[in-house]
Order: structure tokens, then sequence, then C-alpha cells
């Protein structure tokens, strides 16, 4: 679970000044530096880590404008104290999004005629708009590399990736990739499209019904695909990754080609109309479908909305996945509540302890995201990773928050639990409870169709509102099946989004709070949108069916500031994860779960 030993700020001013030498030599007053791949990636290949290369930044979002005597990083509320404890503030300024964007800090920054260059693999049309005004009120000009001049002065850079490709056969996936691509057809025509351009790697897996590994955590292989209104594809993907079993599965109406023709193949679409999403596909794409003539559809590429609606069989696996998942996880908070009191256990033990339990379940293909294990003030950082030189022990008197999953065959999970090392006290227990609260309150929610993750954040954060408390992360995000841990469109956060949730969307529910030197605290399950069959009134309602299945730490509890329709759930859900989990369990395991969900005092 340890990473490599960060850099001494030496380096990176050493890398910085060799990436403004190479822009100088360019013509280039600055450049940015988003934190992603070629295929606008949250999760990225360690080939395409420029920003963590250049900066010492091991988040999973963030952004890096360079000038020539000054430089920043951007990241939001979930990092601004990893930001700090990992970048150099002599060589980067460190700007939290919530007080300045990149824009707002270029135009105060910046120089008039500036010549801002940007790699248009990295970017999206919609990105690269706000930075076109940008360099066009300060008189400069905004301009598109060939190559990325990070790569240029990044002398050690890693291969790209060639894991093997594996089919992700229909008895999990529910539907075969040629229905799916009825599906997509579908979508294209009604949209006046004759090819669909598909960037997002997950996009691709679930087509084609293929997995991969090229990315740690999340099973996707590097490629891209073309996708006719007629249901025939072309996927572009490195020849050395596939066997004949994956060749026989894509079939007769799949053709393929090198991962390096994708480009050059958008050339031949002369006439076509061509859908790319604008919010997700790189500028470049859309700049060779201008040059090679293509008519280009804007509108939002239809895979990750059919993605999103698990279906019957996706629904039963995440269930079955979760059963699995909640046996290890509750496995592992009886080993955890029993030997943390007595000392000798760290971060890294015992994230590696529960990785080891999950190893042990059926149909196990790995972790879904590096497991977030945080101990006192560690677990103050919302997606804190632990490393040899932050590993903390478990000390008496802190909570230990604990964020974690696997991918399995049938599922993905996600779940975390903050767990008190020894008895919590008053104030820790107070601040556990209303985040218990918020969680509750959302599940527990029935909401219209055509109602957004948008517009139920603020049920989640009431409690904590009402306390002058708040935390600075989404609230949900979807998940993937046996795919990317995090995956849209849908999503419960306070930023705006039009994408309604639906009937067998699985979204995560994670309300937390952070005191900064102290503790963090987060609880979150997984939730299958499901509708409400017996909704009084006169309007069609849905709600949430958790699938997540492991105990709260009950002594962390505090049940006089429960309602009872709040008491009555924690028991309800308790009950429900005895009866699930308690036949799967060793006999002092499932006698501890018992003590952990007997109803609440």
């Amino acid at each position: 679970m340890t990473a490599a030993p960060a850099l001494a700020p030496a380096a990176h001013d050493a890398r910085l000044a060799a990436l403004r030498a190479e822009l100088a030599a360019r013509g280039l007053d600055g450049f940015l530096v988003p934190l992603t791949d070629e295929h606008m990636s949250e999760y990225i290949p360690d080939c395409a880590q420029r920003l963590r290369w250049l900066t010492g930044f091991e988040g999973s979002a963030g952004s890096v404008v360079v000038l020539a005597d000054r430089a920043a990083i951007f990241v939001d509320g979930r990092y601004t104290i990893q930001v700090m404890d990992q970048v150099s503030g002599d060589l980067f300024e460190r700007v939290f999004l919530a007080d300045q964007s990149p824009t707002e800090w270029f135009a105060l920054a910046s120089g008039a005629g500036v010549a801002l260059g940007y790699d248009p693999r990295l970017h999206t049309p919609a990105q690269v708009e706000p930075w076109a005004d940008a360099v066009a009120a300060k008189g400069g000009t905004l301009r598109a590399e060939a190559d990325n001049p990070v790569d240029a002065v990044w002398t050690d850079r890693p291969a790209r990736p060639q894991q093997p490709v594996t089919v992700h056969p229909e008895r999990f996936a529910g539907r075969s990739p040629a229905d799916k691509r009825g599906d997509i057809g579908a979508v294209l025509a009604a949209r006046g499209a004759d090819t669909l351009v598909l960037t997002m790697l997950d996009s691709v897996a679930w087509a084609f019904n293929i997995r991969g590994g090229d990315v740690v955590h999340n099973p996707v292989t590097l490629a891209y695909a073309l996708i006719d209104a007629d249901g025939r594809a072309r996927l572009f993907i490195d020849d050395a990754k596939l066997d004949d079993a994956v060749r026989g599965h894509l079939g007769d109406q799949v053709s393929l080609s090198a991962y390096d023709d994708f480009y050059p193949a958008l050339a031949a679409l002369n006439g076509r109309r061509v859908l790319v999403d604008p919010a997700s596909s790189p500028q470049a794409v859309v700049a060779a479908l201008d040059t090679a003539g293509a008519q280009v559809v804007r509108a939002s590429e239809p895979v990750q909305a059919l993605k999103a609606i698990k279906n019957p069989v996706e629904r039963d696996g995440a269930r079955a996945a979760h059963l699995r998942d909640g046996v290890a996880m509750t496995r592992f908070l009886h080993w955890l509540t029993e030997t943390a009191p007595a000392g000798g256990l760290d971060e890294v033990s015992v994230a590696d302890r529960l990785a080891a339990l999950r190893a042990e379940g059926e149909g196990l293909r790995g972790l879904s995201f590096d497991t977030i294990s945080g101990a006192g003030p560690n677990g103050a950082m919302c997606h804190y990773r632990v490393t040899a030189e932050t590993n903390r022990p478990l000390q008496p008197g802190e909570l230990y928050l604990v964020d974690s999953g696997g991918q399995y065959d049938d599922g993905t999970t996600d779940i975390t639990r903050t767990i008190a090392v020894s008895a919590p006290d008053a104030t820790q227990r107070g601040h556990y409870t209303l985040v218990l609260k918020g969680y509750i309150a959302l599940a527990t929610t029935r909401f219209p169709r055509g109602t957004t993750g948008h517009q139920l954040d603020a049920i989640a954060r009431r409690p904590l509102w009402q306390a002058g408390l708040d935390y600075d992360h989404g609230t949900g995000h979807g998940v993937g099946s046996y795919l990317n841990v995090h995956e849209g469109p849908q999503r419960i956060a306070k930023q705006a989004n039009g994408v309604a949730l639906e009937p067998g969307m699985i979204v995560s529910n994670e309300p937390g709070y952070y005191r900064e030197g102290a503790y963090g605290i987060r609880l979150e399950n997984l939730e299958l949108v499901t509708e409400v069959a017996d909704g009084p009134g006169e309007i069609d309602l849905l709600g949430f069916e958790t699938l997540t299945l492991a105990p709260y730490d009950r002594r962390l509890i505090d049940a006089a500031a429960l309602t009872a329709d709040e008491r009555a759930w924690v028991d309800a859900y308790h009950a429900r994860v005895r009866a699930a989990l308690s036949p799967h369990l060793p006999a002092d395991t499932a006698a501890w779960l018992a003590e952990q969900t007997a109803p609440l005092d």
C-alpha cells in the first residue's frame, strides 16, 4: 500500500526549469498541464502522469499553469491539505478553486501578448473555450502543440501499458456487444449522426464487453472506437493485447486497427455526420474532424447514459458482489475493533489486512482504488494516500477512516467506515452522528422522476449545515459494473448537473466532516436507484436500495441525538446486515456482529 518516496523540491525545481527552457525554445510563454490522459480519464496510467512528474502532487484531480516566471497548481477542496504537503510553495503557487479559477489567476499573472500552449489531446473543446477567451483578453495567442513539451523533457517517461484484454462474459454483462451497439445505433439515428467517436475508456470497455488492466484499479484498456449507426465498429487498440478468444468475441462486425491509427482514421470521415461529445472528447478529435471535412454533431456521448442504467443482470451482480464484500469488510471491522486498542497497528498494516480479507472472496479481480487509510489527522485529508513517510499508527483516543472497495466479476464496490480506536469522546460522537443523520436523510428520500442529484445534495448536508459545518466534496458519484469506481453522467453534488437519476443507476451516498489536524469522518454506502412501488400521492416516485452491507461503529452513535425514525432506520439496516452476513461469517465474527447490530439503546 506504500507509494514511492517523494522527491526533494530540488528535483521538481530542475524539472520545472527544463520545461521552461523547452517552452522558450518553442516560442511559448506558458503551458497548461492538466491531470488527465488522452482519453480525459480521472485515473490515468503512469505514462500520462505529467502533472505528478512535474509537481509531486499525487491526487486524482488538479491542473497546473506554467508561465515564464510564475507557476500555480489548482485543486479543489478534497486536496487542500494534501497539496500543501506534496507541492513546493517555492515553485508553485497553491491555489484552491473555491478562491480563484485558473483563468482568473492567469489574467492577473500573465503579461500582454502572451503565447500560451496546450496539448489538444488533453483538453476538451469545452475546456479550451474559456482559455481562448482569457488569452484573447490579454492580446495573446492560444496555441495547440502537436507534441507535448512535458514529454520532451520527461526523459524517463514510462512506456504505454500493454496489459492483456479479457472478455467480460454476458453472464455478468447482461447483454451482448451487438445488442449494445444496436442501442447506440438507435441513438445515433435519432440524433442524425452516422458515426460515434468513443474516446472514454470505460465507454469502450462497456460497448465491446471487454476489460483490461492498463489503468491501476480500473479494468479498462487504452483504446478508441468508431461505431456506426448500423452497428458496425472499428476498434483502435494495440494488437499485442488481444488473443484469439478476444478476437473471436469481437466478431466480424468489429474491425481492428492499431491504437496509433486513430487520429489518421478520422481524416477518412469526410462528409460523414460524426457525433462528438464536446464535454468528454479531446479538442484534437474535433480539430481532426473539421480538417477532414466531416460534419461534427456536438451532443452528449450516449454510452455514458446507457452504461449508467444497470440491466437486471448487473443489478443482481451488484447485490452479490456487495454481499461478498460485506463479509470481508465485517471480518475486518471485527478484527480491527478487537486489535486496535492494544496498539501496534498502523495505516499500512491495517489497509493490507483489509486487502487480504477481500482477496479471500470469490470473484475478486483487485481493489477498485487505492485504499484511503487515515488515522487521526490523516483522516482529515479527504483523499489521503498513505506512504512510507506519512504512515501513522492507530492511537487510542483517535478516529480511523477507511475508504475502500473491490473489483469483482459481477460488480464494483466502494465503502467508507469511520472507527473509534478506543472509547470516543463526546465531540467525536457528536460529529459522527451528524454525518450519520445526513446519510440517513438522503438514503430515505423519495423523489419524483426527473430529479437530479444536484437537487438532492443539500438533503445530506442539512444536519451539518444546521451545526455550522460542511464538507468540500460531492455527496455521491456513479459507480460502474466491474468498471470504474467513479463514472458519470449522474452525480450528487453542489455543482449543477442536469442528469436525472433513473432506476438502475448506482450512486454513492457519502457525507463527511473533516477537522483539520484532528480527524476525518465519512460514512459511505452505495445505493441503487429504484422505483417506489407503493408510493403515496399522484406522482411516480423513486428511492434508494442500499447495496452496501457492513455495520456502523455503534460506539460513535449518539442515539439520543437521533430521531425515532432515524433510530428505526439504523436498527432495520443493522438487522438486514446481520441476517445477510451472519451465515457467511466465522462464529466469533457472527457473535461480534450480533452485538454490534443490536437495537440502539
